[in-house]
């Protein structure tokens, strides 16, 4: 039994050193890693919860572990790949005298923007854990989304080989407050979160995970991206169709 108790916080703590080294890899600039590593923590991230309840050794202590890492790997990590990518666009070798970047006022400190992911996911973790409205849904983007989202997104830039084009500052940096403001926000998001596996109760999840195979297929390393994009854009359509339906019945 005290070897039993440990197993769901041993497999938190390998979560935390996969953000560990997902962080030290966005560093380096090393976006396959750091993809990998986000990855490999997001998998650690479902066993924990799993193993806790099978073995039914849930502790106040392994919820704050978790969220600890949590925030590492899906935090801090992702914010260190975004300030890698926007290091890259920002070098003075990207920015030449007529391009329309060049005028701007402190613009390697741009970069740095990208640690407001950090601390957004923090409060995201936060409310998680306060918010009794999320046991079998979220209430706005859940942090290993973002993380994945981001990853998937600056690995395949890499791949393409146009991750120092100066356009993308234009898109990423909204992009880094869209992201901070939807891990925030009230916005309901269904969770893969199966009670059992009857058709009519899990339409949602069966139609989510039998369109995002082809999406990742398709898009190979941007698929991740893409697939949280379509479960951000099905995750609106699907409350806006649960109000109206709520407002008909009334």
């Amino acid at each position: 039994m005290a070897i039993k108790k440990h197993i769901p916080n041993t497999i938190t703590c390998c979560n935390l050193l996969a953000g560990c080294g997902a962080t030290f890899a966005a560093f380096q600039q090393e976006f396959l890693w750091a993809f990998l590593l986000i990855v490999l923590g997001a998998v650690f991230d479902f066993f924990d919860g799993f193993a806790a309840r099978l073995l039914k050794v849930s502790s106040p202590i392994g919820k704050e572990l978790d969220s600890l890492a949590d925030d590492i790997t899906f935090g801090f990590a992702p914010a260190a790949v975004v300030f890698s990518l926007l290091s890259q666009i920002v070098l003075p070798a990207n920015i030449h005298a007529d391009c329309p970047l060049s005028g701007i006022p402190y613009l390697d400190y741009i970069p740095y923007l990208a640690f407001l992911i950090a601390p957004f996911s923090a409060l995201r973790l936060a409310k998680f854990n306060l918010d009794e409205r999320q046991t079998t849904t979220f209430v706005g983007l859940p942090t290993p989304a973002n993380a994945l989202f981001w990853s998937s997104l600056a690995l395949s830039l890499v791949k393409e080989g146009i991750y120092a084009q100066t356009w993308l500052l234009y898109v990423i940096v909204p992009g880094i407050f869209a992201s901070c403001w939807l891990l925030v926000a009230e916005i309901p998001m269904f969770a893969l979160k199966f009670k059992d596996f009857s058709v009519k109760r899990n339409l949602v999840r069966y139609v989510f995970i039998l369109c995002s195979l082809p999406l990742l297929v398709a898009f190979r390393w941007l698929g991740f991206a893409v697939v949280i994009l379509f479960y951000i854009m099905m995750s609106v359509v699907t409350n806006i169709i649960g109000t109206k339906v709520v407002e008909e019945e009334e």
